[in-house]
């Protein structure tokens, strides 16, 4: 317990007395007109350190010529318990970083694997015709229309290929277009602003905009 409650004032401002010299400290400023007046001038004294790095609001004690009296409204006793509350705090949080960071990275091994994974499509449609076409569509949900990502075999193997998306008020639109290869392989991906449950049909075009093959959307 301190001989001298007017010196609790700047841990009492922060926060840092221990039951006992608070209720002294309480006691001794009912009837003390300067500790009443000293802690109004420091009542946001507290907000104000908080923004400053302990060594900059510990220079502030120091004022030029070795005087460490820093103004009567900021007691360098202040900085002091600030100091110390801070050094307290910091190896509080550096303990807690360490456990999250290393429970985070416990999790993030467990769940790596899961998060790699490429994104699901909300819909898929296949079509397969006698002479060895294929074609295959992922089809996903965006906020402008759909997505689709398209891949196929055995296809023209010249000229130019579009894809084509009918909606079910009998418009259309043009996905995507590509040159065929030689291999008759491709693999792209198109867009178009018909939402996915407006598609009725996608349709595979050769150049003379003749169709390929159709896939119905049920």
């Amino acid at each position: 317990m301190s001989p001298n409650p007017h010196h609790l004032l700047g841990a009492y401002v922060l926060g840092g007395l221990d039951p006992q010299d608070l209720a002294l400290f309480e006691t001794h400023l009912q009837d003390c007109a300067t500790c009443r007046k000293e802690l109004a001038s420091l009542e946001k004294v507290p907000v104000l350190l908080d923004a400053l790095p302990v060594p900059d609001a510990l220079a502030l004690t120091a004022a030029p010529g070795g005087n460490e009296d820093v103004g009567n409204s900021v007691p360098a006793r202040l900085f002091a318990e600030l100091s110390r509350r801070r050094r307290t705090v910091r190896r509080r949080w550096v303990a807690l970083a360490g456990a999250v960071a290393a429970a985070c990275l416990a999790v993030g091994l467990a769940v790596g694997p899961l998060l790699v994974r490429p994104p699901q499509p909300d819909a898929t449609y296949s079509v397969a015709l006698g002479d060895g076409l294929q074609v295959h569509i992922d089809m996903a949900r965006k906020a402008w229309g759909t997505e689709l990502a398209v891949s196929g075999s055995s296809l023209p193997p010249d000229g130019t290929l579009s894809l084509w998306v009918r909606d079910r008020a009998g418009g259309e639109d043009r996905a995507c277009a590509w040159s065929a290869t030689a291999t008759g392989k491709v693999k792209v991906t198109g867009a178009t602003p018909i939402q996915l449950a407006s598609i009725s049909s996608v349709e595979l075009r050769d150049g003379a905009q003749h169709a390929v093959a159709v896939i119905t959307v049920p």
